[in-house]
């Protein structure tokens, strides 16, 4: 566990230097399992129809539910890891 979160704790400050902003889906994933990662399952209530970004990860992060705290670290540094390759 301390591993992969001093791994995820490094990919949280290198997702902020890369030079070209990652798709929405991405952005998603990524809101999507930091969230997860650091506060479990969503909460509250679903936003409604017209916040439609509020919405978007909501929904992202309710997909996740139910997944451990540490595989939700694991994809976010992979994902990182994959966008520096791509995105430098």
């Amino acid at each position: 566990m301390a591993d992969i979160k001093a791994a995820f704790d490094q990919a949280q400050k290198d997702v902020k230097t890369l030079t070209k902003r990652p798709s929405n889906d991405d952005m998603l994933f990524l809101y999507a399992h930091f969230k997860q990662a650091t506060e479990g399952d969503v909460k509250g209530a679903r936003p409604g129809m017209l916040d439609m970004v509020g919405r978007a990860k909501y929904d992202a992060w309710a997909k996740l539910k139910g997944t451990k705290a540490e595989e939700a670290m694991k994809k976010y540094v992979d994902k990182v890891a994959a966008l520096l390759k791509t995105h430098k």
